[in-house]
């Protein structure tokens, strides 16, 4: 059953040739992956994790979980491939799951994960994962995923209107940072949106600075499922989809630019297993990371870019057992302060999903997934995203079917 998947490179790198690639130049990169990962999409996590009425705790076990259990996939995988490769988890599966919290406990949430981790296992070592992967249309998913990623959109929007003080210079900052690229190569632009959004807040006296004498380090709560067919049908296939599709599908497209060869099969499987161990503290689907992984690769030589892979899991390890600290930090932050993090870096992944759905083929279908999804309303308790996957493959099949057959041609 296993014998789809790639073997790692052999001979394995030892420990001197790892000294030898060592340089600056990618343990930088690697922190910059790190702390891109660290910022805004930890943002999103809170934002949604607070919206469907997880405490404190629930969330640092739930962040202890992407950053220790994939650190540890991340540095195993870039030694025993000799690339960069990121993993961290699932965003837009993130923005799903908090959809599903209004109307799903968190234990069957959980119980979804596993079946996604599983899922996932089976497809990896079957070699099944690349015609499931051609199965659903991209601009379809994208379709689905522009619908749930658009109210961080209009979030953002409601912090510029409702805390213009913290949300303003935020935004203005990461304008600026955008627009001058002399200056944003040294300041990506989202870490000095968060610096000058905490300079605001802690201008205007908006810290609740009681909060900040509480540090520990991390103490996971395992998470019992509860097994329920109406999280399944929500949210497995919508996951599931989210990582083989949206997000490995970028982190392969990233390191084949760069010239490295995804071992596809066991990337698939590690993100099953990284699920699996993930669940078990109450943390979302592990996928490759695409931005990430874009700034491992964006400097230095190739065969040396999966030092920085090793220094993004090695960070993020470290990280990872501190999580009760970074997760009291963001808690006490202005409530518009996450929104804006989090609008922020949706919007760039807005964009593109936008420009995915609608370019070419089965742009209908795609409108239809994003009007379902948008609608957010949930059928026989199944939530909205997969309705819109569903008629949004529907309305293509009966109207567009000539992207279909446009597809197994070039196929």
């Amino acid at each position: 059953m296993f014998s789809h998947l790639e073997r790692p490179r052999s001979p394995l790198t030892s420990a001197r040739q790892i000294r030898a690639d060592v340089g600056a130049t990618y343990i930088a990169h690697g922190f910059i992956g790190w702390l891109f990962a660290a910022t805004a999409p930890v943002a999103i996590i809170l934002a949604v994790g607070v919206r469907g009425g997880l405490d404190e705790a629930a969330l640092a076990s739930w962040i202890f979980g992407v950053f220790f259990i994939n650190g540890v996939i991340t540095a195993l995988f870039s030694w025993l491939y000799r690339q960069p490769l990121a993993f961290f988890w699932t965003i837009p599966g993130t923005v799903l799951v908090g959809a599903a919290l209004n109307h799903l406990s968190f234990p069957q949430v959980i119980g979804a994960y596993y079946a996604t981790g599983a899922l996932m296992i089976v497809l990896g070592a079957t070699g099944w994962v690349r015609p499931a992967m051609r199965a659903i249309p991209m601009p379809i998913v994208m379709g689905m995923v522009a619908g749930v990623f658009l109210r961080f959109g209009v979030d953002l929007v409601k912090a510029l209107h409702s805390d213009f003080a913290i949300a303003a210079p935020m935004v203005g900052v990461w304008l600026l940072l955008n627009a001058r690229r002399d200056i944003g190569h040294y300041i990506p632009p989202i870490i000095g949106a968060l610096l000058v959004g905490a300079i605001a807040a802690a201008a205007l006296g908006r810290f609740d600075t009681s909060a900040l004498g509480h540090f520990g380090l991390v103490r996971p709560m395992v998470q019992a499922p509860d097994w329920s067919w109406a999280a399944m049908t929500e949210l497995v296939i919508p996951l599931a989809v989210t990582v083989l599709v949206v997000q490995n599908g970028q982190g392969y497209a990233v390191l084949g630019a760069a010239g490295h060869e995804a071992p596809v099969d066991s990337i698939t499987v590690a993100c099953g297993v990284g699920s699996l161990l993930g669940a078990v503290v109450g943390s979302v689907s592990t996928c490759l990371a695409g931005p990430t992984n874009a700034i491992l690769v964006s400097a230095g030589e190739r065969d040396r870019h999966y030092i920085a892979g090793l220094a993004t899991g090695l960070i993020s390890i470290a990280f990872g057992l501190m999580a009760p600290t970074l997760t009291r930090l963001m808690l006490i932050a202005p409530k518009a302060y996450i929104a804006v993090l989090a609008g922020l870096a949706m919007l760039r992944v807005l964009q593109s999903a936008f420009v995915a759905s609608f370019k070419e083929r089965f742009s209908l279908g795609a409108l239809v997934a994003f009007i379902v999804t948008v609608a957010d309303l949930a059928l026989f308790n199944i939530g909205a995203a997969f309705w819109g996957l569903i008629a949004g493959l529907l309305t293509s099949w009966i109207l567009e079917r000539a992207d279909f057959r446009a597809i197994r041609f070039a196929d």
